[in-house]
């Protein structure tokens, strides 16, 4: 294939190499994949990631593994074996990318830590993730997302006051991890095309995190403030929450900008909050925000969710509804923008599954093949780096290599 083409990706022709399972790892290796690397996946024989069996299977597998593996060839390896780690090391040495999200330790014990396969490959970009990062009196815990999202601050702010913590709903903290180490992999690799040499990224699952709580430390540095939860309120910007329509529903707005404002209270009635000069910019709505918010919830508490939008949206008010699954497997922009695409299985039957982001105009993100079954690309790899069909067949009769499952 010619790779300056666009069908290529814009990542065409490079080498990943993914050691890890389950969720972090596995979406940063995706992502690459997803805009033309080359991605091969180490799994362990039998059972292989996890993942495959997480949440709803259809035929036996998960269908979100056809969406965090596509693109991606499978091989299944017994990493606990000395024949298997050497396989690795051949691997590496051909490879621009190795992505891991093992405990730390775990691949140094293999003797496939950064000194060893940096050595066999100088240009070797390795991608650690976990869960308190690879130093630190923490480095030997386990660490999974969720406890990275309550060790960041995150899980203190989702809840209503006085009420339990909750969870985001998805491994938010796993996802933010993943979208560093590709931010990490992209700047190394700008890094290894003008020094010619490569690095280790390490990132830890509670720091992705940590670094999106926006001013939650210079404000308790500064000020000695502990921000808590407030539900669907946003501390400290006004006016934006979630008011309750007639129908049942919530109507999520912000009108939290100084002319959105004057807006908003105009198509509610009450231009007398909108032309108050105490109410002209964010501080002054900040120490009015309870009678604000009654005024917006009695406005809304009239109408149905559709009639609140229609009217916030010819207003220019930034507002929008909560929506399901369902909501955004109907609705006409997600289509319109190619987030809902749909694959055929090896059964015939179509899936539904997310588009590909970002979107690049010249060497947009492809579709090329569904998730591998497990092992289901060993042989080709194997002779790829080197060995024999005989070698393959000893190694598979040890149960240190498999191919595909029938």
């Amino acid at each position: 294939m010619d790779t300056t083409t666009p069908a290529a990706g814009p990542l065409a022709g490079l080498k990943v190499l993914e050691l890890g399972q389950l969720i972090a790892g596995p979406f940063a290796a995706k992502t690459l994949a997803d805009f033309g690397a080359e991605v091969v996946k180490i799994e362990p024989p039998g059972a292989g990631d996890p993942l495959r069996k997480w949440r709803l299977l259809k035929d036996g597998t998960s269908v979100w593994w056809q969406v965090q593996s596509r693109n991606k060839r499978s091989v299944a390896l017994d990493l606990r074996e000395p024949d298997a780690q050497d396989i690795v090391r051949k691997l590496a040495a051909e490879a621009d990318v190795l992505v891991e999200n093992f405990r730390p330790g775990a691949m140094e014990g293999w003797g496939l830590g950064p000194d060893v396969l940096q050595a066999l490959n100088p240009r070797l970009i390795m991608l650690r993730i976990s869960g308190y990062g690879q130093t630190g009196p923490y480095r030997d815990r386990p660490g999974f997302g969720v406890v990275a999202e309550a060790m960041s601050g995150l899980r203190h702010l989702t809840a209503e006051p006085g009420r339990v913590p909750v969870r985001v709903g998805v491994s938010i903290g796993d996802t933010l991890a993943s979208l560093h180490g590709v931010i990490g992999i992209l700047m190394a690799l700008h890094y290894r095309h003008r020094a010619g040499v490569g690095q280790v990224i390490d990132v830890a699952l509670y720091e992705a995190v940590f670094n999106c709580m926006e001013s939650l430390l210079p404000e308790y540095s500064a000020f000695g403030a502990v921000r808590e939860p407030a539900g669907s309120a946003l501390p400290g910007i006004a006016p934006s929450n979630a008011y309750r329509c007639a129908d049942g529903g919530y109507a999520l707005i912000a009108g939290n900008g100084d002319s959105i404002f004057r807006r908003l209270m105009a198509v509610i009635g009450r231009t007398d909050l909108g032309q108050d000069p105490a109410l002209a910019d964010n501080a002054g709505r900040v120490a009015r925000v309870a009678e604000i918010d009654t005024a917006i919830g009695d406005w809304a508490a009239g109408r149905s969710v559709d009639d609140v939008l229609a009217a916030l949206d010819q207003a220019g008010v930034p507002a929008g509804r909560i929506y399901t699954v369902a909501d955004i497997a109907a609705d006409p922009h997600y289509q319109a923008r190619g987030m809902l695409q749909t694959v055929r299985m090896d059964d015939g039957s179509d899936l539904a599954v997310p588009g590909i982001v970002p979107k690049l105009s010249l060497t947009p993100g492809v579709h090329r093949r569904n998730a591998p079954a497990l092992g289901q690309d060993t042989d080709a790899v194997l002779r790829e780096v080197g060995l024999s069909d005989a070698q393959i067949a000893a190694l598979r009769e040890r149960g240190i290599v498999a191919g595909a499952r029938a």
